[in-house]
């Protein structure tokens, strides 16, 4: 029997035009007959007191909307016991009701559409778009395609505008009888008395970044690392949609680069950039996956030019590839890998860091290290400038740079048609199921697993987060957030089951009443996150945790796409050696893995420097 009066259906808030009429209801259940009572506050006076709707006695309030208003419902039983609905608002645009179809249900219908702007950098950009919805519409923002957290009134406000901010803005509507979108529109954000940009723009940008440093058999590189998690922050800022890998053997990396392929359509900027061991044969270039064999042939590695032909055949409006690796020719007599020639669509873009039968170096520079010409590369990228004349930039910087001169120039090839430009924006109008279909692809390869509670048999609580560092690698944090009440100097450390991904919880601490030292253990599955759906992962490594002093302390594994690494140090027949160049007072290292001589032997084993 019900003792209390339970309001089983709250009423919810409405958009509608001036005049029209919409229905409030509640629903409610209780011991006796209840009764009804609705109030309203002037929207405009919220703080006003509620007044009594005149013949608001029923359960289903029907009112004549002519200004936005909060209602809400008492309802009593017959022993005077009361509750009170939620409150909820009728929103009353007086704006007409062109378009409403005769028969509305209450589905979205846009009453007010998105405007494209330009603004100055540090002025206000203010965007609005409202639909009619009964209930009410939820709205969510996008930019550039990716969702806009937080952001979900029918107002997206920036105060001050920054470059970042420029870009395609288009919003969602839904309620539960249907989701719509409004138009996409441009928002240019410019230098005082600075005209719009091109006119040209993308339907969607997409970028793949691959690292290859740790190779089992060959020299390990130092800067692949640095530059690739670098390069991602600066293509996100240009509204790229970013895959960074590190350390693919060569199943790993065709599988990335398919998957990547399948990501590009007609009218999509696609980005593909490597970082690694490289070389050149037959006037192609090849990329060294980690676990390429010694010596490696062209099989045993990826052909830049299959990957270039690939991305025209989606139709992208523009195709880049940039490569920051060596291109010494390499066993010219070897049979080259078979690729229909392209057709002459134009708009690729091809960024060497090195010309022809050159190396490319990378250089540490105290404790960082960086290819050098994707060091310069990073420097001008964010330019809205035609993507060659950004190169022509990294290519006179990388020129007058006193530690390469001589050794190493920037070679550009290109067939573009367009002025086009990494900055572009991303126009999506006529594309919104592609979009979708990305944004959900997109959202499987960034998608963590959720933090997890581990309750131990002595009642110590942890839990374990992670982030992510690229697409591949992901750290996992442990934290004690709770002690048992016979546990002292608790520790956690973490540590991973092979070939898998699930990881080792081991909870080590001292039992007050024995004050033996005991541990116990947990593991965690951590299902497919991110690329791992794509079997981009191989053995994970992990760290020892630190000793906690308190029950916040915290300990960190590593679980990343890595393996045993042989570290080739010593020149000698078939092996590289590292030079050194000095800059004024300024020292640093410039790693080279050339090979002492060019015979016939040494071409089978091609000696790269930096890359």
């Amino acid at each position: 029997m019900i003792a209390d009066i339970v309001i089983v259906r709250q009423p919810v808030s409405v958009c509608v035009p001036v005049h029209c009429k919409a229905t409030l209801s509640v629903r409610a259940e209780g011991a006796s007959v209840l009764s009804y009572q609705w109030f309203t506050s002037d929207d405009k006076k919220p703080n006003g007191p509620p007044l009594n709707v005149y013949g608001g006695t029923q359960a289903d309030l029907t009112i004549e909307a002519k200004k936005s208003q909060g209602y809400v419902c008492r309802v009593n039983d017959i022993f005077s016991n009361y509750v009170f609905s939620e409150w909820v608002k009728v929103k009353v645009l007086d704006i007409g009701v062109s378009g409403l179809p005769l028969q509305w249900k209450g589905e979205p219908h846009i009453a007010i559409n998105l405007k494209p702007q330009t603004v100055q950098l540090g002025a206000k950009i203010t965007l609005r778009c409202v639909a009619f919805g009964n209930p009410a519409p939820k709205y969510q923002w996008y930019r550039n395609g990716n969702l806009l957290f937080n952001e979900i009134s029918d107002t997206l406000q920036i105060d001050r505008a920054r470059a970042e901010h420029k870009g395609t803005y288009l919003c969602s509507m839904s309620n539960v009888l249907q989701e719509i979108w409004s138009k996409a529109v441009e928002v240019n954000v410019v230098q005082n008395g600075q005209l719009p940009l091109s006119a040209h723009a993308a339907v969607d940008k997409v970028a793949l970044l691959i690292g290859n440093l740790s190779y089992s058999h060959h020299p390990r590189l130092l800067a692949p690392m640095m530059d690739v998690h670098e390069l991602a922050n600066l293509l996100q800022q240009l509204g790229f949609r970013v895959v960074s890998l590190l350390d693919l053997t060569k199943v790993e990396m065709l599988v990335a680069v398919d998957k990547f392929i399948n990501l590009l359509d007609k009218g999509v900027y696609g980005l593909f950039y490597y970082a690694g061991h490289g070389f050149e044969h037959a006037a192609r270039n090849y990329l060294v996956p980690v676990d390429a064999p010694v010596p490696y042939r062209s099989e045993n590695c990826l052909c830049v030019q299959r990957v270039m032909q690939s991305m025209q055949q989606r139709q992208t409006a523009l195709s880049v590839i940039l490569l920051d690796t060596c291109r010494k020719w390499y066993n010219q007599q070897c049979i080259p890998s078979t690729i229909m020639a392209l057709e002459p669509k134009g708009n690729t873009v091809y960024g060497y860091a090195t010309c022809e039968d050159a190396v490319a170096f990378e250089v540490q520079d105290g404790g960082k290290s960086t290819g050098i010409f994707t060091k310069y590369l990073n420097k001008h990228i964010l330019q809205a400038e035609k993507v060659t004349h950004v190169l022509e930039r990294v290519s006179e910087d990388l020129g007058r740079d006193p530690l390469v001169r001589g050794k190493q120039a920037v070679e550009i090839k290109h067939t573009l048609k367009e002025p086009r430009s990494l900055a572009d924006p991303v126009r999506t109008a006529g594309y919104t199921k592609e979009l979708h279909l990305r944004e959900a692809c997109w959202r499987q390869a960034n998608k963590l697993p959720r933090k997890k509670r581990l309750i131990f048999l002595c009642r110590v609580e942890v839990e374990v987060s992670f982030s992510a560092l690229f697409s591949n690698v992901m750290v996992a944090f442990g934290v004690i957030k709770t002690t048992g009440p016979k546990t002292d100097n608790c520790t956690i450390a973490l540590s991973s089951i092979p070939e898998s991904l699930v990881i080792k919880v081991d909870l080590h601490y001292t039992h007050m009443d024995s004050r033996a030292r005991l541990t116990e253990s947990q593991q965690v599955d951590l299902g497919e996150p991110m690329v791992a759906s794509c079997k981009l992962y191989k053995t994970l490594q992990t760290k020892s945790a630190m000793k906690p002093d308190s029950a916040s302390a915290q300990s960190t594994g590593k679980i990343a796409h890595c393996k045993n690494v042989v570290d080739h140090t010593r020149a000698g027949p078939c092996r590289p050696f590292t030079r050194k160049a000095e800059c004024g007072a300024n020292v640093a290292v410039l790693r080279c893995n050339e090979p002492e001589e060019n015979d016939e032997d040494e071409l089978h084993d091609p000696k790269r420097d930096k890359r």
